[in-house]
């Protein structure tokens, strides 16, 4: 099964660079490389809670998706799942930060990418396709805290599903 999620991530990889290096289809709707990204954002933890904020997401295959990662608390937060790894097509993951009013990109990663650290008041993009539908209920915060105890222990759970 790993084999045949692998071989639709390249599938579609060599899609997305075949599409972006034809000329004079702007817009077309089969070019993933120029789809507007569908944007959501969860929050990562809050004052004295630890929780995902929404804790259950939705995505649909073959659209692309930003998913912003912000952290309003004073600790850092993990966003990890595995299995909603195996599902997606990683486009890239951005870091950001608002400088004089406008959001600046400091760092960009591609490739696979299977946990995001956001460390307090910042952000993370996550850019990706779905390519393969399923329910994912690994979604969690590993950090242990000063109790010994994940942050998945106290509440920072998820649940996330492809259709």
């Amino acid at each position: 099964m790993r084999s045949v999620r692998m071989t639709v991530g390249m599938a579609f990889a060599a899609a997305l660079a075949a599409t972006a290096g034809v000329v004079g289809l702007a817009g077309a709707a089969g070019d993933l490389s120029r789809q507007e990204p569908i944007e959501v954002t969860v929050t990562l933890g809050k004052p004295g809670q630890h929780v995902f904020l929404p804790n259950r997401l939705r995505f649909e295959t073959g659209k692309l998706y930003k998913l912003v990662l912000t952290n309003p608390s004073k600790d850092p937060h993990y966003f990890t799942s595995h299995a909603f790894t195996q599902l997606i097509y990683t486009r890239k993951v951005q870091v950001t930060q608002m400088r004089d009013g406008k959001l600046e990109t400091l760092a960009e990663f591609k490739g696979a990418i299977r946990e995001i650290e956001v460390y307090p008041g910042h952000r993370a993009e996550w850019w990706f396709v779905p390519v393969a539908t399923g329910r994912v209920t690994d979604l969690e915060c590993g950090i242990v805290g000063t109790d010994g105890k994940s942050h998945a222990h106290h509440g920072m759970v998820g649940e996330i599903v492809i259709e």
